[in-house]
This record gives C-alpha cells, structure tokens and sequence, in this order.
C-alpha cells in the first residue's frame, strides 16, 4: 500500500475515535443531567385570582389572591393578604387610629374558592409565564411570608392592602421588571375618584369617602398606584410585559360567574348641577325663612348640627389619626367644627327668641370660610376634588348670612 494511502487511513481513523469520543463525552452530559433531575418536583403554575366586589361594604373594592398550583403539594393553595382578626385586642380602637394589622393567610384554594361561589361574586385566575426558577422563588417566599412569625403587616386603604401585596410578590418575583411598566403609564384616576366609584352603590359609603378624604387622595394615579383595585391590577397584568417581550400572562381562565350587581362604571360629576341645586335649596330656604323664620331656623339649626358633627370628625382624622389621605381636608371649610357655636343660638332662634352675640360672631367665621373655599380651591395646581361640594354649600351659607348679618335677630 502506498504511504499516501496508509496516511489517510490513519487520519480517517482518529478522526472517527475522536467523533466517538465525542459523542461519547455528549451521552454522559446528558445522561448526567437526566440523572440530576431524577428526584426534582416540577416547578409549581402561579396565578393571581382576582374577585369581583360583594356586597357587604368590605367587600366593594373586590379582592386578590395568589394561587400556588404546586403538584408536589397535592392541591393548590391560596396565598390570601385581606385576613383580619375582630378578637384581637384594641381592633376597633386601632382601627379609627388608622393601625390596622391585617396577616397573609395560606389556606386550600378550593377552600378560599367556595366562599365567592356561595356570595356570588365572580372569580378568575391569570395563569403567569413565570420561569421555573421564577415560580419556585415566588412559592418559597409566599410560603415563607405566610409562616405565623411573618404574616401580620400594617394595613393601609390604598397603598398596603391585599392588592398591592399581590402586585409586590409579582414584581419581586420579576427581579422589579413591572413596576417600571406600570409607574410611566396613567389612566388620570385618583385615590379619591375610584374609592367613591367602588363605593357607589352604598350611598353612606361614598358620602363618606368623599367628604372624608383630603387633598392628597387627589393627584394621578400611576398605573402602578391604581393596582390598589384588584380589578385595576388585573387589567394592568394583562397589558405587561416579560424581559424577552412576551406576555406576563399566559392565559387566564374564569374560576366563578358573577351573580351579582356588576362593578360600577366610571363617571364624572358635573359640578353645575350641584350649584342649580345648592342654588334652589338656598331659594327655597330664603323663601321660608321670610314667611316662617321658626321653622327656617329649625332647618339651619340641622344644618349646622350636620356641619359640627362633620367637621369635627374631619378635624379629628387629620390630628389624631394616621388616615393621612384625610388630611388637611378642604372641606372643613364648608363644614367646620365652629358649627358647635351656633346651635345654642340656632336653638334659640327656632324657639323664636334673640340668637345672641356669640351666635353672629359664629355665622360671620363660618360664612366667610364658606367664601374663602373657592379661592382655595382656584389657587392650587392639583386641587382637592370638592368642586361640588362647593358648589352646593356655598349658597346655602350664603343664604344664612344674608338672612341673619343683615338683620340680626
């Protein structure tokens, strides 16, 4: 055989050995790999169950869970934020201070389930396309959280509640890549707009947010501040997005029919017509004050009586409580504590007698805070939402001032 020949047979045979060797080395890895997962569950399915409001006032915001669908754990559980214990001592007295403590409750979720099923309210669940390494972390730390030693935490109406803990666990698990989506982006809602949305159905409920609520609650939410509403998160999962550009929601599926009233729609109030009423009401009030001034004093004296009640409670939240969304409340200014100082006179003028002097120092303090309300309100960029609220006590004020500064009883 020729040496040229006999060279190439000996490169072609090592060339094999080594595309043995090779493969060889190849089959190890793999099978080494094979062997390394022998023996690890399977990364668990996590999802966001959100519930639409019930009808209990508690329960108009609607609510959030994270479901943990691990197949090692034999049944999925719930991860619930929104538990509160009415035992635990000073619970009404924390409560008014603003000190709520509310805890992270893991339970079955077929038993968290049956709860809406039974009101029902409806219920879905957005399956995330987290990676296993994403969803095993989130677990973890869900489960870690919920451990007696750890579950209790401060609960605040609109920027610590059962909703956004849902939306933290998601971003941490994320390594924090939604809360940039959702901080650029705004819809224009504040906390104001959709806490008396929610609460629209319960007339004593939105009066009370309403009123109750100061200036703070009114700048723009970010989409990030509005996943406060379960249902505002939900809408916001939808629309994120993953690292890679892919959808952070998988798929989503509806666990629950709702039975019940529907979320309110938005809406806007239109301030004018609260003025042609706050303008009738003053009309007519005037009308009957000059015919019958005893029984027109007897309605300012609920007035008033309304107004003290008010204020004071406002007044009491923004000094003694932590609820700092009612803070330096404007309305104060339409409905003063320096009410308290005209109901002896306001009595006495329904009784037909002299109201005294107290009683006019009184209705000149309260009707010129009245005229001061929408300079305020003119004055500040972001003002706090109580345009109506002018518009409506504004002339009624008015009509008391008239009444009694120009002619005084």
């Amino acid at each position: 055989m020729p040496p040229d020949q006999r060279e190439r047979r000996r490169r072609a045979a090592v060339a094999a050995l080594l595309a043995s060797l090779l493969a060889l080395v190849f089959s190890v890895a793999c099978m080494a790999q094979d062997v390394s997962r022998v023996g690890q569950p399977a990364a668990p399915r996590i999802g966001i169950a959100t519930m639409q409001p019930g009808e209990i006032f508690f329960e108009r915001f609607g609510h959030n869970a994270i479901v943990v669908d691990d197949p090692s754990l034999g049944e999925p559980l719930s991860y619930n934020f929104g538990f509160f214990d009415m035992a635990e001592p000073d619970f009404i007295g924390r409560f008014v201070k603003g000190d709520m403590r509310y805890y992270l409750a893991r339970l079955p979720w077929r038993d968290d389930l049956q709860y809406y099923l039974d009101t029902g309210r409806g219920v879905s669940i957005q399956w995330l396309d987290l990676s296993p390494a994403q969803a095993r972390g989130m677990a973890a730390a869900l489960a870690e959280n919920a451990k007696p030693e750890n579950a209790r935490y401060r609960y605040d109406y609109f920027i610590d509640n059962c909703a956004t803990r849902v939306r933290d666990a998601i971003d941490r698990s994320l390594g924090g890549a939604l809360k940039p989506q959702l901080t650029a982006r705004s819809q224009g809602n504040s906390f104001r707009s959709e806490a008396v949305r929610l609460a629209s159905p319960a007339p004593w409920m939105w009066l009370g947010f309403d009123i109750g609520l100061g200036p703070s609650s009114d700048p723009p939410m970010s989409r990030w501040e509005e996943a406060y509403v379960p249902m505002r998160l939900a809408a916001s999962l939808h629309e994120a997005k993953l690292a890679d550009g892919r959808p952070l929601v998988a798929s989503e599926e509806q666990v629950a029919p709702h039975r019940i009233a529907p979320e309110p729609p938005e809406f806007q109030r239109a301030w004018w017509r609260w003025l042609l009423a706050g303008l009738a009401i003053a009309a007519l009030w005037s009308w009957l004050q000059s015919r019958r001034p005893k029984s027109a004093a007897a309605i300012a004296l609920a007035f008033w009586s309304v107004a003290a009640l008010l204020g004071t409670v406002m007044a009491l939240i923004w000094l003694g409580t932590e609820h700092r969304f009612g803070w330096a409340n404007h309305n104060l200014m339409l409905l003063s504590p320096l009410s308290w100082l005209l109901l002896p006179g306001g009595w006495r003028l329904a009784r037909g007698q002299p109201a005294g002097s107290l009683f006019r120092r009184a209705l000149i303090a309260t009707v010129v805070l009245a005229i001061l309300a929408p300079f305020l309100h003119w004055s500040i960029a972001v003002p706090q939402a109580n345009a109506h609220w002018i518009a409506l006590l504004l002339p009624i004020h008015a009509a008391f001032g008239i009444a009694w500064l120009r002619n005084p009883p």
